[in-house]
């Protein structure tokens, strides 16, 4: 976060629905499959290969394996497209595949004769498999597969594609997947009285995993955790997990025990929030905006967000430094003290962890157990009633769902969570703060999306949506509403003004019409829902400093039409 905005990422043009993810089934390879690519691992340069706009290079580092990788570089309207003709045989199912790395990467293919598909990852540090398959035409003899980045993104790295299937006779690199090895490091990171989840460790060359429960099968994922749910109260369970590609499954790992809560924990996180709820974000720093108290903060917000927790040297562990000095002397007595005010009031207080330059990293058992441990110092220090996620700069679901089950099972069923991801975050369940947000639903109070500094997105019905408007709003709530939250977890996040905010920020009567169209059916723009989300939780700002520049004008009209809401 910045001390002007929430957010530095801007997406100009349209999102295509390249975003649309397909997954591979876990077949049986045949024994005459081979990898039709050439050139697969860049060994030879860029021969076979044809980059848009010069933006493609080999280089020797990073590398996934052998000598060389592709580095591709996107610059203006160049999304450093790079691409190959495979050929292929008629009628025939392919895997395709490659490792991926740096900026937002796609994989993707076209002219295949029936259903062209495509993948995608957000920018990663580390190598990772993107993967999906696609069956020929009947007169299909060539595909165009290809790699591209995004537009003002990073530099992406891609290395050892595979078109593996049915030997096309075009001379491709031979070789293909092997059964992976077996997953290690499953533990139960969660427990409710009618679900168990779990997390294991990334198994190289797996496209998916398979979990067993007393020896069944239940249930495939891409990722590397699961939630197992219908199960019976205060009973134990055994749990493996497998690991699959287009070779096969690997064996069943070790076994785990995970024993379901005693009936009567609460599902959904929240306390005693009210049905439609407002949240604004209160700056504990000054940056040109009107400096609070939380005893200033307006009544109309139903949870305060305090922004924000700084990361500590130990890896996952957060504390709090209150800004006297930026803040005019406010204390920390007298902080503590507005809290609890704010509570005796039936307000919710947080602590708001990342921000846009948040750098609080939660990606092992470990740093998943401090950030748990200092998130609850930090709640019993304080008297905070929970946490806000809005990580900017990357989530590791696994880790992250492990560590706020661990602070649930700390805090107890009123602990409040909260999530302010990013448009481009929620664009898809399959992405690491959706991932979270469903691995966490029986615990998850709301995740306020932020529709600002963000460009063109897509929205539930697959078309194109620009950011400001009421279709914007709604249609990429949508998404989250039928890709598994509750409405009572889904609400609207907006700037308070123009100050709080690079770009985005819609008036109020805008914020509320999109409120109606969700929860009534009413005053909606071209796109409308195909049906109504009347439990729908409410909105979002940033900030209450900024509303309070603004005389209020946002919480005053938006809040007070969150809390008429029927």
């Amino acid at each position: 976060m910045s001390p002007q905005r929430r957010s530095a990422r801007f997406w100009s043009g349209a999102v295509t629905a390249a975003l649309a993810l397909t997954f591979l089934g876990t077949g049986q390879a045949s024994a005459a499959d081979v990898n039709n690519a050439q050139n697969a691992g860049f060994e030879s340069g860029l021969g076979n290969w044809t980059c848009s706009a010069s933006s493609g290079t080999t280089v020797s580092s990073p590398v996934h394996s052998g000598s060389a990788a592709l580095k591709a570089t996107p610059a203006g309207q160049d999304d450093a497209q790079c691409s190959q003709t495979v050929a292929v045989r008629p009628g025939s199912t392919y895997t395709l595949s490659a490792w991926v790395q740096g900026g937002y990467a796609f994989l993707g293919v076209t002219g295949t004769g029936t259903t062209d598909v495509s993948t995608w990852t957000p920018d990663s540090s580390s190598w990772k498999q993107l993967s999906t398959s696609f069956t020929t035409g009947a007169s299909t003899t060539s595909v165009t597969v290809y790699t591209h980045g995004w537009y003002g993104q990073a530099a992406y790295y891609a290395d050892d594609v595979s078109v593996y299937g049915p030997d096309g006779g075009g001379g491709g690199s031979g070789g293909g997947p092997t059964i992976p090895a077996a997953p290690g490091g499953l533990t139960v990171s969660g427990t409710t009285s009618s679900s168990v989840s779990l997390a294991w460790n990334t198994v190289s060359g797996a496209t998916g995993y398979n979990v067993y429960r007393d020896g069944t099968k239940i249930t495939a994922v891409t990722g590397t955790s699961a939630t197992v749910t219908g199960l019976a109260a205060a009973t134990s369970y055994s749990f493996q997990v497998t690991a699959t590609n287009s070779a096969g499954e690997s064996a069943k790992s070790g076994a785990v025990t995970g024993t379901t809560a005693t009936s009567g924990g609460g599902g959904g996180g929240g306390g005693t929030l009210p049905k439609h709820a407002v949240t604004g974000y209160w700056q504990n720093f000054d940056n040109g905006a009107t400096v609070q108290k939380l005893s200033d903060v307006s009544a109309q917000y139903d949870i305060i967000a305090v922004a924000f927790a700084d990361a500590t040297t130990t890896p996952g562990a957060v504390t709090f430094n209150l800004d006297s000095a930026g803040l005019g002397g406010y204390t920390v007595d007298q902080f503590k003290a507005d809290i609890k005010a704010k509570q005796a009031a039936g307000k919710k207080v947080i602590v708001s962890v990342g921000g846009q330059n948040g750098t609080v990293s939660v990606s092992d058992s470990t740093s998943a157990t401090n950030f748990a441990n200092s998130v609850y110092s930090l709640m019993q220090t304080y008297g905070f009633d929970g946490v806000d996620i809005d990580l900017e700069n990357g989530l590791n679901a696994t880790y992250m769902s492990q560590a706020l089950r661990s602070l649930s099972a700390k805090a107890g069923p009123s602990l409040i969570i909260t999530m302010a991801p990013q448009t481009i975050d929620m664009q898809s369940t399959s992405g690491s703060y959706f991932q979270t947000a469903l691995n966490i639903k029986d615990i998850l109070t709301v995740v306020n999306m932020q529709y600002y500094n963000s460009g063109s997105m897509l929205g539930c019905d697959g078309k194109v949506y620009s950011q400001g408007s009421v279709d914007f709003l709604t249609a990429l709530a949508c998404i989250q509403l039928e890709g598994g939250l509750a409405p009572s977890q889904v609400g609207l996040g907006l700037p308070a003004s123009t100050s709080a905010a690079g770009s985005g920020y819609v008036s109020p009567t805008v914020v509320n019409n999109a409120l109606d169209c969700l929860a009534k059916g009413t005053d909606c723009g071209s796109f409308k829902p195909s049906k109504t989300y009347p439990d729908l939780r409410g909105a979002m700002t940033w900030s209450t400093n900024w509303d309070a520049s603004a005389g209020s004008s946002w919480s005053g009209s938006v809040g007070a039409h969150v809390h008429a809401l029927p």
